[in-house]
């Protein structure tokens, strides 16, 4: 399958989640930090209501993994980047404020 990108950095595999791409947009022009992100699968779950959530769970060879909470669905997202939990947090929030 062809991944489909935005600016080179956002690779596109499955659907994203209503509302997250422009928050994912905001992260990679914010941040040149950020390599690239892969959006995983959706999975429905009970406890995704109301706004978008973005929470770093576990690193990963080359960056982290998080999951993004919404619209009753769980999205895993592959960061690929060199910043600490704690500067992608930051970053994650500063995206999602705006």
């Amino acid at each position: 399958m062809r991944l489909r990108t935005a600016g080179n950095r956002l690779k596109i595999e499955h659907s994203i989640i209503e509302g997250l791409r422009p928050v994912l947009e905001r992260l990679l022009a914010e941040n040149e930090a950020i390599r690239s992100i892969v959006p995983g699968v959706i999975k429905p779950v009970r406890d995704a209501r109301g706004a978008i959530r973005i929470r770093v769970t576990v690193p990963v060879t080359n960056g982290w993994k998080a999951i993004a909470l919404s619209q009753g669905a769980r999205q895993e997202l592959f960061i690929s980047t060199t910043m600490s939990s704690n500067e992608l947090d930051a970053a994650l929030i500063s995206a999602l404020d705006r």
